[in-house]
């Protein structure tokens, strides 16, 4: 299995939403240690985490295939830029994730959530990207809240994405990430 996943994922580009993040950093370091990949452009809004990222010791040495966007799912246009870059596979785990402010802020979230979760649909298409992958959330299962419902509803657009994709390639998956256990 290793040896056929280094076929598929060395010297592929990747684009990461929400790439600052815990899971981005965790994902982009074990393609770093376990595959040899051609660019990961990291998108994400929040320049301060990007800075941070940069000058962690242990990205340091990997920066030549780095590119860092700052960029919100919620504009396409910004996105497209990103996406304009021969993106092999995308993996989008932007999102707004606390529920309390999420409850407070309710459009902020579903913007976030399922707009900008359309908008990572239609720049994956409009960029013959291969595969894209969604973390969804064991909240997403059955929401009683705010954040589960819009996470349950950027599940579906992923899902059926599959169906209107017309004669594209790209293939949409979601998985399950978060507090499962």
């Amino acid at each position: 299995i290793e040896n056929n996943l280094k076929k598929i994922l060395n010297n592929k580009t990747f684009l990461i939403t929400g790439g600052t993040g815990s899971f981005g950093h965790h994902f982009i370091r074990q393609l770093f240690e376990k595959y040899n990949p051609k660019k990961i452009i990291i998108f994400s809004r929040d320049e301060m985490k990007q800075f941070e990222m940069k000058n962690k010791p242990y990205f340091k040495k990997y920066l030549p295939k780095m590119r860092f966007f700052i960029g919100d799912i919620r504009d396409l246009s910004r996105l497209m830029y990103a996406f304009n870059n021969n993106v092999d596979y995308v993996v989008h785990a932007a999102a707004l994730k606390h529920i309390e402010s999420g409850e407070y802020n309710p459009f902020e979230v579903v913007k976030t959530n399922i707009l900008g979760s359309q908008n990572v649909i239609e720049a994956a298409l409009r960029s013959d990207v291969k595969r894209v992958i969604a973390l969804s959330t064991d909240k997403a299962s059955s929401p009683v809240n705010l954040y589960g419902a819009t996470k349950l509803a950027s599940d579906k657009l992923f899902v059926s994405a599959n169906n209107f994709k017309g004669s594209k390639k790209t293939i949409f998956s979601v998985v399950r990430y978060g507090n499962v256990m």
